[in-house]
């Protein structure tokens, strides 16, 4: 690093001279945020004609899953994990409930490599048989809900620390594969931290729980600053967006990073996405119906389950019968498990092309992130234009812009694919024939966004 610190690297250090102005807009967010979910989920039910400027649940729910989630992934693909260090209030709350709970170690259990994609899996899947992005009692129990785990898991665990979003948290997973992209980090100068003997600032609580020393790019890093000049080996830098996926991919030891990207981030949230539109889930549950009443089982086409088991309100003619909540769960899985499937087939094929079998395919797999950061920034960001046209916006320069958004994501991950190749030392013959399984793979991916956004619209 240079003697002269570069203007990131300076912004950085103000990161951490300034920890007390940010713990400050911390407790800002969390005041906002428990404001838009509390109180929405004590009023009725908005009439169908509400506009979001003069209803506050509809203006609620525009916040939340409009701006809220499409926009904290996308910042996450430009500045790395800062909201989870800056404003996630999930993490402001577990961590300062660590600061004056227990403070026992963490079990080895919650140490489990999957807990983020069966935590990712599940809170999609239950968000959509109770309709979470549609009204504000769901958006409370399962948001709200999230949150007190976050603070009790922080009372009883770690002293200071936030072990909820290293461990347990559902959307820790997805931040972690999307912030390999993002082209700026706290860069770790390894010599230089053990050269330098001192004096030094003192030791930072780094709440995530990194070995900053040893810190080699930012997916599990929440870009909080508190290590900004550390040993004067720790600064913000910009860098190459696919360094961490091409130079240090290649390290990655667990599998469930891999698992969470193509079975949940692409397949799981695909089927999630598009079952509303979907006639194949339409026949699915017409099949369904004329099985069980050929047999005279009729309960499962009730609609009396309670809003919290499925969604439940007659008073706007909707309400999910046993079926469709069976039904859906059905669909969202076989979308999980034909996309993983193949997407999984697909890149060892590409291995065994490449010449080194499965020694490539977890690195090859982040080549895919792209495409799956894309895929779910529009399916959130649908809610986004749905309401919008709601409000009386045309929007007509939506459906070109998702289309060239995923045809960018393609050739980005076939850039990343033949980097990550080239990396390797794979022959360029063999280069080639990895990447048209690569691209391969990708079709299934883009015919998937295709009947979403163009072929059931």
């Amino acid at each position: 690093m240079s003697d002269a610190p570069s203007p990131l690297a300076r912004l950085g250090d103000g990161m951490r001279r300034h920890a007390g102005l940010i713990r400050a807009l911390q407790w800002a967010v969390v005041l906002f945020y428990a404001v838009l979910l509390v109180v929405p989920a004590c009023l009725d039910l908005p009439p169908p004609q509400a506009r979001m400027l003069d209803n506050l649940a509809v203006f609620a729910q525009f916040v939340f899953w409009g701006i809220w989630w499409p926009f904290v992934l996308l910042s996450m693909l430009l500045f790395g994990r800062l909201w989870c260090g800056l404003f996630c209030p999930e993490g402001a709350l577990s961590e300062w409930a660590s600061r004056h709970g227990r403070g026992r170690g963490v079990p080895r259990w919650m140490r489990w490599g999957g807990w983020p994609f069966v935590a990712f899996c599940l809170t999609t899947l239950y968000g959509q048989l109770v309709s979470v992005y549609d009204y504000a009692l769901p958006a409370l129990l399962i948001l709200g809900g999230s949150t007190l785990a976050a603070m009790l898991v922080g009372f009883l665990y770690g002293r200071g620390k936030r072990v909820w979003c290293r461990y347990l948290c559902p959307v820790s997973g997805v931040f972690n594969l999307l912030a390999r992209l993002a082209p700026v980090h706290f860069r770790v100068d390894e010599q230089r931290w053990l050269a330098n003997a001192g004096p030094h600032l003192p030791t930072p609580n780094c709440a995530p729980l990194i070995d900053i020393r040893r810190m080699t790019g930012c997916a599990d890093c929440h870009s909080c600053g508190r290590c900004s000049g550390q040993r004067g080996a720790v600064a913000l830098s910009p860098r190459w967006p696919n360094e961490e996926i091409v130079v240090h991919g290649q390290r990655t030891e667990s599998p469930w990073p891999v698992r969470l990207l193509l079975f949940g981030v692409i397949g799981l949230a695909m089927g999630a996405f598009n079952w509303t539109l979907s006639p194949w889930f339409i026949a699915l549950k017409q099949a369904g119906a004329e099985w069980l009443v050929a047999r005279g089982i009729v309960w499962p086409l009730e609609a009396n389950a309670p809003w919290w088991v499925l969604t439940h309100y007659p008073q706007n003619n909707d309400a999910f019968t046993w079926l469709d909540g069976g039904a859906l769960v059905v669909y969202v899985l076989a979308w999980a498990l034909l996309m993983g499937g193949w997407l999984t087939a697909a890149l060892r094929l590409a291995g065994r092309v490449a010449g080194q079998g499965r020694a490539v395919h977890a690195h090859l797999a982040q080549a895919l992130i792209p495409l799956g950061a894309c895929g779910l920034f529009l399916g959130l960001s649908a809610t986004t234009v749905k309401l919008l046209r709601y409000e009386g916006l045309a929007l007509g320069w939506v459906q070109p812009a998702r289309a060239l958004l995923l045809a960018g994501a393609c050739i980005w991950t076939l850039w990343l694919g033949w980097r990550i190749l080239r990396r390797r030392g794979v022959a360029p013959l063999r280069q080639t024939g990895a990447l048209a399984c690569l691209a391969l793979a990708c079709v299934p991916v883009l015919g998937g966004w295709w009947l979403m956004f163009w072929g059931w619209s």
